[in-house]
């Protein structure tokens, strides 16, 4: 069988690094499938099975989403594995990327360069871009870093984030979640941030108020997780938390939303949230109605933008983004949308001219490598796509872009 990350693998050393070692996985990997993970380790010298025994030695953990079961709880496996290591057994338990490292199949330093573009998690998550963009403006996940407005992000942030959301949405309890997750933190020490992202879960979209043993869900009375009282929400949450007084009722009834003194930030997460909400029609109306009162901002129109493409008003929709690179030339985003709108309309010039005046700001930006490639594709430039679907693959190993880019090298 082919080495399931043959370019990154390393030739096995004369004693094999698993040998003696049987190993089991548990959770969704992210660099491959266990069928692949399980055929490596006896490459390397070990045993792999399906299940946990008195014979496993070593437990890896995937890093595809946390281990979570259905019900919240952590996984059979990772439990059965926790109590063999409590009861003395010689098993030792492994994050993903630390199996990894300790074959030297994918050293550290590549690992930490493997950030991810809103889009590009998209088409490998299957999850709508503006989520993403919705996570970030509520703090469930972080950029790590940022380029000309465009943000980056650490991969099992984002999996992991969409775990908790999955489980949280199917009605798993918070009390479950938070245990589970206390429960994975005894056996992975270093996991602080999934219980932060569970405490912005549990806000949502409601109303909570903080009295003097934290934070209360006003219709029900009910106590709301609160791992870091003293934080104070972004901006951009959907979510109120007003102090109370000791003396103070526990369910005070907040009063009716005056639009009429709405700014044009209430305006723009207003025009989100109803993107979110499919309702795009009326969200084109609150992004414009920002716009009355703040003209100039490109992040205005940039969301306008997209909302009149979604309706298909794609004409609109292309004059939006050029005001957006003509308020701000460095809007890395709207670069790449108006090369996609542009040879949408079979306007291929100025589309080619849109991706190559992205990859001037920003060279390294894979989006813009991936679009071009295929807009050269598409006007006969197959050896110039072949260099971008090169420098695209660099960015990206895993998911559809990644498997186009090299259907496309292949032939």
């Amino acid at each position: 069988m082919n080495n399931p990350v043959d370019s990154a693998a390393k030739p096995i050393p004369h004693a094999p690094i698993l040998l003696g070692e049987h190993v089991a996985f548990t959770g969704t990997l992210a660099s491959m499938t266990h069928r692949q993970a399980m055929s490596l380790v006896e490459q390397h010298g070990g045993s792999a099975g399906q299940n946990v025994s008195q014979q496993t030695t070593l437990m890896v953990i995937g890093e595809e989403g946390w281990p979570l079961e259905a019900d919240g709880r952590i996984s059979t496996k990772l439990e059965q594995a926790r109590l063999l290591f409590d009861q003395g057994k010689p098993l030792r338990i492994l994050s993903e990327s630390e199996w990894l490292r300790l074959m030297a199949v994918e050293p550290q330093e590549r690992k930490q360069q493997q950030l991810y573009t809103p889009a590009m998690l998209s088409q490998i998550l299957n999850i709508p871009v503006h989520q993403i963009r919705r996570w970030e403006r509520s703090g469930l996940i972080r950029s790590v870093k940022k380029v000309y407005r465009l943000p980056y992000f650490d991969f099992q942030e984002v999996t992991g984030a969409r775990r908790l959301s999955e489980l949280a949405n199917s009605g798993v309890s918070l009390d479950e979640l938070a245990a589970g997750l206390e429960r994975l933190k005894s056996i992975l020490p270093d996991i602080e941030r999934p219980l932060a992202q569970l405490e912005i879960l549990s806000r949502g979209t409601k109303i909570l108020y903080r009295d003097a043993a934290g934070l209360v869900e006003p219709s029900s009375g009910q106590r709301v997780f609160d791992f870091e009282p003293a934080a104070i929400p972004c901006p951009d949450e959907e979510v109120a938390i007003i102090p109370l007084r000791p003396c103070d009722p526990v369910e005070p009834k907040p009063g009716a939303i005056d639009h009429k003194e709405w700014t044009a930030d209430d305006w723009f997460r207003e025009g989100c949230r109803l993107t979110e909400e499919e309702r795009t029609d009326a969200a084109i109306e609150a992004f414009r109605l920002a716009l009355i009162d703040d003209p100039l901002n490109p992040a205005h129109h940039f969301h306008l933008a997209d909302a009149l493409y979604r309706e298909r008003r794609t004409e609109a929709a292309i004059e939006r983004y050029y005001m957006v690179v003509e308020l701000d030339h460095d809007f890395l985003e709207a670069w790449v949308q108006l090369g996609c709108l542009l040879a949408e309309i079979g306007k291929l010039d100025a589309a080619l001219d849109a991706l190559r005046v992205a990859l001037e700001l920003h060279p390294d930006f894979p989006d813009a490598h991936f679009h071009l490639a295929e807009l050269l594709e598409r006007c006969g430039e197959r050896e110039e796509a072949g260099t971008h679907w090169r420098r695209y693959l660099e960015f990206d190993r895993r998911g559809p872009w990644a498997e186009m880019a090299r259907q496309r090298l292949d032939s």
